[in-house]
């Protein structure tokens, strides 16, 4: 998503020279989230792959498929591949994330991750058998692909290591009634115990345990795409994220980077993020395209773009969908509207009388209007934020 759309902003804000797109995925390039969802529980039609609907031709944009990146050089200004070195004027670094693999589990039989086409392509089989399944990692990608697999009928049981499902994405007294999900579903959700090894057909935990598994699917997280940058002169951040500035700018003249491979630094939070959803691949590629667009026009004296955008992401789970806007931390004020137990409601988080974030089940107005204040920064009533029966646009002051 964020090298496609930096091309095509490319060329809809103006950019006059030649622009090379490299992936090294041989597929034309495709939408991510569908993978786990539609593609995944799809029969194989060459229709239901997500392909993006962009005439690449007819914008000038050159399209290498198949082709891996190595290396950078960036005093010659060269892209190292393993088709050959390629020379550059700018480079956007857009190498996105890859999943965490499972310590132990490289080259046991019936492993899976699923970031791919061709992981969601190799999961659908393993669907349509109704076989058993251990899901290892309660975060989004665990808890999207469990719903899939009880869509087909699977005997799902989902592994996690902290003591409740999304750590460290949400506090607990969120998280923990989300844990009641995964019950009415069908699914067997064990917490607070780590996976001790994969075994061909089972999975053994920390405690001794052995769950028989006919498919092992690994959902621990994702890590920056960027290895290949090691000794490149590019900052490299404590998580393994380029580290680029409030333009999207590296340490590297001449080089960008969006995408979940970098993070930016965010005025409005006050902190760097490192953000691996969807819409922020979409958003920050109009950043880079307008501060390249500048910086060959002006020779770079002309103001810059800045990139500080309110985070969101959804998923879809066990009958439910979920939306998040905003940026939360430790010190904020956690303030319900409904409760937990019920088919909709939602989570705010107020800081210094102002909406930090917002977590939103089954309520997409809420969402919409929540992220609005997020991103106007307008102090708002807490006793009408509080309030489910009050659209939360007008807790505004």
């Amino acid at each position: 998503m964020a090298g496609v759309q930096t091309a095509v902003q490319l060329r809809e804000q103006g950019w006059p020279g030649a622009v090379r797109l490299i992936g090294a995925e041989p597929h034309p390039p495709y939408d991510r989230p569908p993978l786990s969802k539609a593609v995944l529980l799809g029969k194989g039609d060459e229709t239901e792959i997500p392909h993006f609907d962009i005439d690449f031709g007819a914008l000038g944009i050159e399209v290498e498929l198949g082709r891996a990146v190595t290396g950078l050089r960036t005093d010659d200004r060269l892209l190292e591949t393993d088709a050959g070195p390629v020379r550059y004027d700018r480079l956007v670094l857009a190498t996105g994330a890859e999943p965490v693999a499972l310590p132990g589990s490289e080259g046991v039989p019936g492993v899976h991750l699923l970031r791919t086409l061709d992981d969601a392509t190799r999961l659908r089989p393993v669907l349509a058998a109704r076989g058993r399944i251990v899901v290892v990692g309660a975060g989004w990608i665990g808890a999207e692909f469990a719903t899939a697999a009880r869509e087909r009928g699977c005997g799902v049981t989902v592994v996690e290591a902290a003591p409740r499902p999304l750590p460290g994405a949400l506090p607990a007294e969120v998280t923990e009634p989300m844990r009641a999900w995964y019950e009415e579903a069908g699914a067997e959700l064990r917490t607070g115990v780590a996976v001790a090894s994969v075994e061909r057909g089972a999975v053994v935990l920390s405690d001794g345990q052995r769950l028989p598994a006919d498919a092992v699917v690994v959902g621990i997280g994702a890590r920056p795409a960027t290895g290949w940058l090691k000794d490149s002169g590019v900052e490299l951040g404590p998580d393994g994220a380029v580290v680029a500035d409030e333009g999207l700018r590296t340490s590297a003249p001449y080089v960008y980077a969006v995408g979940d491979c970098a993070s930016f630094p965010s005025h409005r939070y006050g902190r760097r993020l490192l953000v691996h959803h969807w819409d922020n691949a979409l958003q920050g590629p109009r950043t880079v395209a307008a501060n390249l667009v500048t910086e060959g026009h002006a020779d770079g004296e002309a103001e810059r773009v800045a990139y500080d955008p309110v985070p969101y992401f959804w998923s879809e789970q066990f009958g439910r969908f979920v939306q998040f806007a905003g940026h939360h931390d430790a010190g904020d004020e956690l303030v319900w509207r409904g409760t937990p137990d019920g088919a909709a409601w939602s989570v705010c988080w107020l800081r210094e009388g102002r909406l930090a974030a917002v977590l939103a089940v089954g309520r997409p107005r809420d969402l919409a209007q929540g992220r609005k204040l997020v991103q106007q920064g307008t102090p708002v009533d807490k006793a009408l934020v509080a309030d489910p029966s009050v659209a939360l646009k007008k807790a505004a002051r």
